[in-house]
């Protein structure tokens, strides 16, 4: 074998031992996804936070928002994480569709473990965790971004109030076709803005319409539409 050659296969060799050793379920598509939209523009959401400790102001019902307003463009929700003990907010969402309010996403916590600018957490100490609710797209932020757990946190979002939009115009019409197609949808997340989107291996519920993930770390979250021409590594 030529001195080429020899180089030529150790080159291929690498790259295959380190593609095996980076195996992950992950796919990485080569654009942005489709993401899913909420079907109904007068969707307004609610939020209850459970903790063991009752004097905790996290506690409760938090209303994103005045009551008159039904569309909003920035809706959040805060709650304190303790590590060492389970803290989960429950986001509910209302439309002119949909009179009763029915879930979108829960989130639960038991092991916060390290908190960017802050280090690692003892047993006991919090760290006051907010969730952003985009309200033209079935997506979430949780931050501080880059929170680590020590054991994952559940995150499970449900999709059924969303729709995939045709986009004329940069716009979607009243008109646009409401069906999902169950299985053509995934769970993607993102690092920051600065990050593209990556598919999740998440457990889909078809019958609940949910997609539910054992978070390490937080970033964005959103449901869209799985591209058949993603590459996976």
């Amino acid at each position: 074998m030529t001195l080429a050659r020899r180089s030529l296969a150790l080159a291929a060799l690498a790259i295959s031992v380190a593609s095996c050793a980076d195996q992950s379920t992950a796919v990485q598509p080569s654009a942005a996804p489709e993401f899913l939209e909420w079907a109904d523009t007068t969707v307004r959401f609610s939020a209850s936070v459970s903790n063991p400790t009752s004097s905790d102001p996290g506690t409760g019902t938090v209303y994103f928002g005045p009551p008159a307003t039904l569309s909003l463009e920035k809706t959040r929700v805060t709650f304190w994480a303790v590590r060492g003990e389970s803290r989960s907010v429950q986001i509910d969402y209302k439309s002119r569709r949909h009179a009763e309010p029915r879930p979108f996403l829960l989130l639960t916590t038991t092991d916060p473990k390290f908190v960017p600018g802050v280090g690692e957490l003892a047993m006991g100490d919090s760290v006051l965790i907010t969730v952003k609710v985009d309200t033209r797209k079935v997506s979430v932020s949780l931050e501080p971004t880059g929170l680590q757990f020590g054991e994952p946190g559940q995150l499970t979002i449900w999709y059924g109030g969303g729709r995939i939009g045709r986009h004329d115009n940069g716009q979607s019409s009243a008109d646009d076709d409401d069906t999902i197609d169950d299985a053509d949808l995934g769970l993607f997340y993102r690092e920051d803005q600065k990050h593209p989107w990556t598919y999740l291996s998440a457990t889909q519920s078809i019958a609940d319409q949910s997609f539910t993930y054992a978070i390490p770390h937080f970033s964005d979250y959103a449901v869209a539409k799985l591209r058949e021409w993603a590459v996976q590594y």
